[in-house]
């Protein structure tokens, strides 16, 4: 069987499932990359270094943010198992309760009547739902009193998190809310006078259905930018963990020798100035010990005392003639 399409429509089919795979990809770059940039911005910060200055790549930066993103994917995937859980468990109980006409309950039990379980249900959703709007205005009364709670070290991660949570709680209720009013309607049998009318429902119906979509498509926003927001401030957070490890633990950097032709003047406790005796073609005439090396950018080294403290200062390196660096490293 041969292909009668013109290659036109081939191509055209080609492109199109490009774009469907490229376009995945690209995103999931760019939030690799922003990811990897706030974590790696926030630790060198710590040093007094602006990100920027160091000259990494942009695939540096992807590279770095597996490590941020570990703990924000695995909670996410255990969220999500949670509430896959939960959803089937709650459909499950709402089809039970709907399944069959309530006069074919056991009328010995009152909690197996179907329609008093639906009630039930009904009313623990709309609960839910209360519930889920006072988290979502905690959250979004902590994001317009920003300027009076912003020193709460944990705003940015709570604030996130409880308008992504309240609006995560509000859209689920309602989809719960119209799936039991969708299955009761089924259940229940046509009327003469609704099976017979042909009116046509009014604009007003169709404008008020179209608000709903609106406002369901913009609650799904506030839940994605709650998401990246929160997982933002994760990475931040990383970021600076990683930089106090690392001050925790230079013996893991490796030991830099730094010989130079001017004096520099270190002053930082731990690094030793030592005079270079003269010699026929000596270039360089001062050597320092106690140097870590924190991070090599593209044409310079970032390099930060032995003894390292809130009050030192981080040492930048070119790496071209006027120096000569020796590593040594730990066995």
């Amino acid at each position: 069987m041969t292909d009668d399409r013109p290659p036109g429509s081939q191509l055209e089919q080609w492109i199109s499932i490009g774009a469907t795979i490229a376009a995945p990809v690209t995103v999931l770059g760019a939030l690799l990359f922003y990811f990897g940039y706030v974590s790696s911005a926030s630790e060198y910060a710590y040093f007094g270094i602006n990100v920027d200055t160091i000259g990494l790549s942009s695939q540096d930066y992807v590279m770095r943010s597996p490590q941020t993103l570990l703990v924000p994917l695995l909670v996410l995937a255990l969220a999500s198992a949670a509430f896959l859980t939960l959803n089937v468990a709650i459909r499950g109980r709402i089809n039970s309760a709907v399944a069959h006409p309530a006069d074919e309950a056991n009328e010995a039990e009152p909690g197996a009547n179907p329609a008093r379980q639906a009630e039930h249900i009904r009313r623990m959703v709309r609960r839910s739902r209360v519930l889920g709007l006072a988290v979502l205005t905690v959250g979004v009364v902590l994001l317009f009193t920003y300027s009076v709670v912003r020193d709460w070290a944990l705003y940015a991660l709570v604030t996130p998190l409880l308008i992504g949570l309240g609006a995560a709680i509000i859209a689920y209720t309602s989809r719960i809310l119209k799936l039991l009013q969708r299955l009761q309607e089924q259940q229940a049998p046509a009327t003469g006078k609704d099976a017979g009318s042909g009116r046509v429902a009014p604009a007003r119906a169709d404008s008020s259905v179209v608000a709903r979509r609106i406002a369901g498509v913009l609650i799904y926003v506030v839940i994605a930018v709650s998401i990246f927001w929160a997982t933002a401030t994760v990475a931040q957070w990383s970021g600076r963990g990683l930089a106090i490890y690392d001050v925790e633990h230079l013996d893991n950097l490796p030991s830099v020798i730094l010989d130079t032709e001017q004096r520099l003047f270190l002053r930082d406790p731990g690094i030793e100035e030592t005079l270079l005796p003269p010699s026929e073609g000596q270039t360089f005439h001062y050597r320092y010990r106690g140097l870590r090396l924190l991070i090599e950018g593209q044409d310079r080294m970032f390099l930060i005392p032995n003894e390292w403290s809130a009050n030192d200062s981080t040492l930048v390196v070119p790496l071209d003639n006027s120096v000569r660096v020796q590593f040594q490293f730990q066995n």
